[in-house]
């Protein structure tokens, strides 16, 4: 599995995670998937064998949810197996091999997109787009002030704006520093441009499609006026299932 999901404890733990598939796909070298509790949480067996992450590290989760959803992947896989179609396993083995050895690095990445949030910088025409950015991204500032405490400026263009370090602050608290959660919103955070629609998918203020919708409010916009590009549009299917993945881990109940 070393080849599978390989991975160094020197990249960014969640780069880890959403890197491209090894050229080579490997035939299913089992056939029952399972789980069971161990030290770590509820770990995942291949043919009453640990499965491990590149590390060789047991691929354990900390429910038993989760380590249902994971075992469900390893149990999806045909006679080859298909490591972009694994996002959750992927996400597992960056919080497992390098999340949880370095949380804080982590945790500061994600606050730094909060001082230039996507939500932060509107368009100033046309006048779908303006609407269309205020219907998606205003409801996600005023859950940050009303939840978190956190009041933001946004403004026209891209010129940067300060913002209120009260309001920084604030947000930031809500990062947390549990490595799974610290992982999942970091996935978020970089798929989606923004910290703040992690931390309000968190908190479960949007589901994962209207998460989604917010992040991509331009680039759907642009498709729109100027059509589809096949290769974009799987592109993004991939981003969307490691979101949904980061999602699992968020919305899982705390062990």
């Amino acid at each position: 599995m070393r080849d599978l999901f390989s991975a160094t404890h020197t990249e960014n733990p969640i780069a880890a995670a959403r890197r491209g598939v090894a050229p080579a796909r490997p035939r299913r070298f089992y056939r029952v998937v399972t789980t069971a509790p161990v030290a770590e949480g509820h770990a995942v067996r291949l043919d009453n064998r640990p499965a491990r992450t590149p590390a060789r590290r047991v691929l354990a989760a900390p429910t038993l949810r989760l380590a249902q959803a994971l075992a469900a992947e390893w149990a999806a896989q045909g006679e080859v197996i298909e490591p972009a179609r694994m996002p959750l396993t992927r996400l597992a083995n960056a919080v497992i091999d390098g999340v949880a050895g370095k949380p804080a690095p982590v945790a500061a990445e994600i606050a730094k997109y909060l001082s230039c949030d996507l939500l932060f910088y509107r368009a100033n025409s046309p006048r779908g787009l303006v609407e269309r950015q205020r219907r998606h991204w205003d409801p996600i500032l005023a859950w940050a002030a009303d939840a978190l405490g956190a009041r933001f400026v946004s403004t026209e263009g891209v010129i940067y704006v300060a913002q209120p370090q009260e309001a920084l602050q604030a947000a930031a608290d809500a990062i947390g520093g549990d490595p799974w959660r610290l992982g999942a919103l970091h996935a978020a955070t970089t798929l989606t441009g923004s910290a703040l629609i992690a931390l309000a998918l968190a908190g479960g203020s949007l589901c994962v499609e209207d998460a989604w919708a917010a992040a991509n409010v331009d680039e759907d916009w642009n498709m729109e006026q100027w059509g589809r590009d096949a290769l974009a549009l799987e592109r993004r299917g991939h981003r969307l299932a490691e979101l949904q993945a980061a999602a699992i881990v968020l919305r899982s109940p705390p062990a």
